[in-house]
């Protein structure tokens, strides 16, 4: 089901970031595996701590990235790891 507007998204309690050294890049880590990411992805899950609204997660994105419009970017990133259940809505 994808994530509302004032869902409050967070990372599956099992899994984590962390940086691969060897790759030089952000890495979501799970139980089973891992997922690199690129730099905008992991600037979205660093905000994806269940206390901040969806809403709050682009607004700040949008700030850092000089005031894109990125709700249906980050919406459909989040929705697609709602569906691996690497992220869920911590209401």
């Amino acid at each position: 089901m994808p994530l509302s507007s004032d869902a409050r998204p967070a990372l599956w309690r099992l899994a984590r970031l962390d940086f691969d050294p060897v790759r030089q890049r952000r890495v979501l880590l799970y139980p089973e595996g891992a997922m690199l990411l690129n730099d905008p992805g992991a600037a979205i899950l660093e905000l994806c701590d269940g206390r901040r609204t969806l809403v709050e997660i682009v607004a700040e994105l949008g700030a850092r990235y000089g005031g894109a419009d990125l709700l249906v970017d980050v919406t459909q990133f989040l929705d697609a790891l709602e569906l691996r259940e690497m992220v869920h809505d911590a209401r």
